[in-house]
């Protein structure tokens, strides 16, 4: 994990306007010859809020990150950190005068230089007093619990401390706005997992605006208070995780987010919020968005909302299925119906196994 370190004194901060968005993105757009990377982005980020971007590789992510960094000029659109024009029509604010700090995959850590002195990097850059910069870089140890490894040298640190260095590195420049890509995806999972609530605390405690860049699903979901879908340049989605998951705006966003089923359904009935669905022979009930009128839909169905039963009126013959510790992630094939993805709390091991379906959601339009 590398950091390009904001002076905190830099004069791009300088005006800064509590009201502001943390980030506020306006029309974005970034093309590399005919390809569009970026495609007409609009966005606010609230001011200490952790947002998530996720999508799969080449969608994009990346290179929105770099252009709030300022490591990419824009084609076109403008944007702001915390009210201060940094990029647009004529302009292109230098990403050390942004006053953001910038986290990528890489560590990149000095290794002839101990934890400490890396941690003070962008602090001695800063050209702050020496007794004010040590205590700056005693409260970034602290803050990532690595004051006992100040005088190590990076080699002698495992990977997840290696992280919290370069996260510490971070912390000292004292930036309000944070940029991370893919800041885990060179860790072993259990390290990945530690990091997570790691970042999550550190977060709680400093209150930078947080911009994320993940193509791990969970990762997002665990981490963000707000997540993005995105694909080809463009957001399909910006919600809570909550409700990214349980209520998806199209079949893409249902489809990338967590396992589902989508099933052609008719809507008999709609009051409020819950719809009257048929689905083949079966009736049952749903959630749906405001304004849902009856007639054909798409439903999205979770695995956590089949529900084995030997009077269910689905019957399916089990196709596969993965031992997740704790739980089975069980593949089913029904007639006339695309496969369903569900969950076992045992292996099922048998041909055939009747369900029901309890809930669902009715994609809109």
């Amino acid at each position: 994990m590398s950091v390009i370190e904001a002076n905190p004194y830099a004069p791009a901060a300088e005006g800064a306007r509590a009201d502001a968005p943390g980030i506020a993105l306006a029309g974005v757009t970034k093309k590399f010859g005919r390809a569009v990377a970026v495609d007409d982005v609009t966005l606010d980020i609230a001011p200490g809020d952790f947002f998530a971007v996720v999508g799969p590789s080449g969608c994009g992510k990346s290179t929105l990150l770099r252009l709030v960094a300022g490591l990419e000029p824009l084609d076109a659109g403008r944007i702001g950190i915390a009210g201060i024009p940094v990029a647009g029509p004529g302009l292109h604010v230098a990403p050390e005068r942004r006053s953001v700090a910038v986290v990528f995959q890489s560590y990149a850590l000095w290794p002839h230089m101990s934890v400490a002195q890396n941690v003070a990097f962008p602090v001695e850059s800063a050209g702050l007093p020496r007794q004010e910069a040590r205590g700056i870089v005693a409260d970034a140890l602290e803050t990532v619990a690595l004051t006992p490894f100040a005088d190590r040298k990076p080699a002698a640190l495992s990977g997840g401390q290696q992280q919290r260095v370069a996260l510490a590195r971070c912390l000292a420049s004292r930036a309000s706005t944070v940029l991370m890509d893919e800041p885990l995806a060179n860790l072993d999972p259990h390290l990945r997992h530690a990091m997570e609530a790691e970042l999550t605390r550190v977060h709680a405690k400093t209150g930078a605006t947080t911009l994320y860049i993940t193509h791990d699903q969970r990762e997002a979901m665990a981490l963000a208070t707000r997540i993005a879908v995105m694909q080809a340049g463009r957001f399909l989605q910006v919600d809570t995780p909550e409700t990214v998951y349980e209520r998806p705006l199209s079949e893409d966003v249902a489809r990338f987010i967590g396992r589902s089923t989508i099933v052609d359904a008719v809507v008999e009935s709609v009051a409020g919020e819950r719809a009257r669905v048929l689905v083949g022979e079966a009736r049952l009930e749903a959630a749906c968005p405001a304004g849902t009128l009856p007639g054909p839909a798409r439903l999205v169905i979770r695995p956590h909302q089949l529900r084995f039963a030997d009077d269910g009126p689905f019957t399916a013959r089990v196709a596969a299925e993965i031992y997740r510790g704790g739980m089975w992630d069980v593949t089913l094939e029904a007639p006339d119906l695309p496969p369903f993805a569900a969950e076992a709390r045992r292996p099922l091991r048998v041909g055939a196994v009747r369900f029901a379906i309890d809930g669902g959601w009715v994609l809109p339009g």
